[in-house]
Parts: structure tokens; C-alpha cells; sequence
């Protein structure tokens, strides 16, 4: 295998199960598809195919469907004879022939407008197409790999997907399974990129994490699966001022400055320490007559007041002093910005 190869990581049942289906999958010389939510490896998987089929010696060339136009899409596929149209200075080979005696891995396949799945189906029935501006048939031998994590049934029910494209790829389907399934390969795959952001940073020593944050990758659900996994990791690591790692942003987008609704889609932050949160905030008395000022005042003086003791009590640690109010670091400092005047001015 050439030295790009990256082999997929995993011990998990499920991840182990789905290896052996495609070391079977990649002996038969037929179409596969891969099914597979964003961020679960499918290209991954296609290049395993490649490499452990009999046409590993062949180049294996790959294509994202969804990044072209459908005129350009049709160009990059099948090629162009010289003047074919506007810009077309010379004759192209196209990704067909490119993969020619290997593999060609289409994803994103759903993509495909129809007008070129009908091109593609000429190809996987006969091995021949030509070229955009040509009627000179070119042959091709080509094994093709599609990926998707669109529902194409339900596509060629409604037309937008050739059915019988869909019959001539789908030798057999398999499905890439997501991470959530195979949560005890998340400790490993996040060992092994923090180790890599350590080496690109130039750490001696190899980060760890804390049980809390550990804890916390394995209850939350990771919708970008093992992409948004490598992410997360990677941005503690690089964020982290020790080589214990503890504290993890699921959602940059989340403003460390709370403001608006934004910061309940952070991820589930672990219980607070105990010792901290042992004796409730006093609430200010109520004015038989009314209340004596804004709800937003008091507000204010009640987020002041508890940062004020949970950091008194947490000897000025703020992230001991986050913890205890239940916050992300972030979300403590943010908060922290907002008030840091009276803070100040009560410390004098």
C-alpha cells in the first residue's frame, strides 16, 4: 500500500465487524456503495477496497460529485476533445480514464444529475463512452465505488436517480457505521489525534485526558462522527495550557460572551465539584411592597455574588470556579469580561 494509505482505527466490535466486510467486499470485482452519515470514513473505506482487491497496483482515483457544476461534472468525468467548448484548448482525459485497470471512487453520487448518470450507466454496461465534442467511443475498465448518505431508493422512487443506475452500483451496499456505535473506539481515536496535534506542536510529552473529559466524549452523540471527533480533540489540545486535557469546546460557535440562546447547545457539561456548590447562593429579600428593582438588576447582582464566592472558595481558579457554577471555562470567562469592573472594584 502506498505511504498515503491511512488505516482506519478502531477495536470495537462493530468497527471490527465492518473491516472484515470489506476485506470480503474488496476480493469480488463488482460495484460497491458505501453508505455513511458526514465525518464516518467513507473514503476510508473505498481506499481499503482498492487496495486489498486485485487492482491494487492500479491507480485509484477519486471524485466529490457535488463539488462541480453538472456541465463541468460531465467534462471532468468522461474528458473533453479540443474545442468541444469555450476554454477547451486541447484535449482531456477524464477521471474514467484516469481509473482505468483501478478503481474509481464517486462520492457524494447522489449529486449526479441525470442527464450524466445515463453517460455512467453506458460505462458500467458496456465499458465504452466518449468523450464531450467526440462520437469516437473510448473503452474503459474501471471498477467503481459510490458514496453517499442520501436515501437513493427513495431518489430513484421520486426520479432523481436513475433506477437502474442504482441496480448496476449496488453489488452490494454496505453501511460505514457511525461513531456512536462504536463508542469504545473513542478513547483510542482520541488518544491517537491528540498525539498527532502534540507532534505538530512540538510537545515532548504525549497529552492526556481527564476523566471528566473522557466522560464527556463518551455521552455525547458526535453527529460529524469521527471528523468532528478529531476536531474537537485536536482544538483542546492545541487550547490546553498543561498536558492533562480537561476541558473540551463541542460547539466554537458557542460566544464565550453568553449572549443569546446560544449557550444551551453547548455539550453536557459533567456534575459540578461538591465542595463548591455545598452552600446556596442567599436570594436578596423581597419588598412586601414590591420588588425593589429589575428582574435584569438582580440578575446581575446574583450572577456577580455567586462568581464572586465560587472563585473566593476555589482560591481564584477559574476553571475550578467555572466548574462549580456548572459553566464551561469559556462560558466563565465570557461572564467574567461582562462583570470584571465590579469585580474589581468589590476586591479593592
Amino acid at each position: 500500500m502506498p505511504e498515503s494509505y491511512t488505516e482506519p482505527l478502531g477495536q470495537s466490535n462493530v468497527f471490527l465487524d465492518f473491516q472484515e466486510t470489506l476485506s470480503r467486499a474488496a476480493k469480488v470485482d463488482r460495484p460497491i456503495l458505501l453508505i455513511g452519515e458526514r465525518g464516518t470514513g467513507k473514503e476510508l473505506a473505498a481506499a481499503k477496497l482498492h487496495y486489498l482487491s486485485q487492482r491494487w497496483r492500479g491507480p485509484l482515483v477519486a471524485l466529490n460529485c457535488a463539488a462541480l457544476a453538472p456541465a463541468l461534472l460531465e467534462s471532468e468525468l468522461f474528458g473533453h476533445e479540443e474545442g468541444a467548448f469555450t476554454g477547451a484548448h486541447q484535449r482531456r482525459t477524464g477521471r474514467f480514464e484516469a481509473a482505468t485497470e483501478g478503481t474509481l471512487f464517486l462520492d457524494e453520487i447522489a449529486q449526479i444529475p441525470t442527464e450524466v448518470q445515463e453517460k455512467i450507466l453506458r460505462v458500467v454496461e458496456y465499458g465504452s463512452f466518449e468523450r464531450v465534442g467526440s462520437s469516437r467511443p473510448v473503452q474503459v475498465d474501471a471498477r467503481i465505488i459510490g458514496a453517499t448518505n442520501a436515501d437513493l431508493p427513495a431518489l430513484a422512487r421520486q426520479g432523481r436517480f436513475k433506477l437502474d443506475l442504482l441496480d448496476r452500483l449496488s453489488f452490494d451496499v454496505l453501511f460505514v457505521p457511525p461513531l456512536r456505535r462504536r463508542a469504545e473506539d473513542i478513547p483510542l481515536l482520541a488518544n491517537h489525534f491528540a498525539a498527532r496535534m502534540a507532534h505538530e506542536l512540538g510537545w515532548e510529552a504525549l497529552p492526556r485526558f481527564s476523566r471528566r473529559a473522557l466522560a464527556q466524549m463518551e455521552r455525547y452523540p458526535w453527529p460529524g462522527n469521527v471528523r468532528e471527533l478529531r476536531n474537537v480533540v485536536e482544538r483542546a489540545v492545541y487550547r490546553s495550557d498543561t498536558a492533562t486535557v480537561d476541558e473540551l469546546v463541542f460547539d466554537p460557535f458557542v460566544s464565550p460572551f453568553g449572549t443569546g440562546a446560544s449557550d444551551a447547545s453547548e455539550a453536557p457539561v459533567p456534575a459540578p465539584v461538591p465542595a463548591l456548590r455545598a452552600r446556596a447562593p442567599e436570594l436578596p429579600d423581597r419588598s412586601p411592597e414590591g420588588p425593589d428593582r429589575s428582574l435584569e438588576e438582580a440578575v446581575r447582582e446574583l450572577e456577580i455574588r455567586m462568581i464572586r464566592e465560587s472563585l473566593a472558595e476555589a482560591r481564584y481558579n477559574q476553571r475550578q470556579a467555572a466548574r462549580a457554577l456548572g459553566l464551561t471555562y469559556h462560558q466563565f470567562r465570557g461572564r467574567w469580561r461582562k462583570y470584571q469592573d465590579e469585580l474589581a472594584a468589590e476586591d479593592d
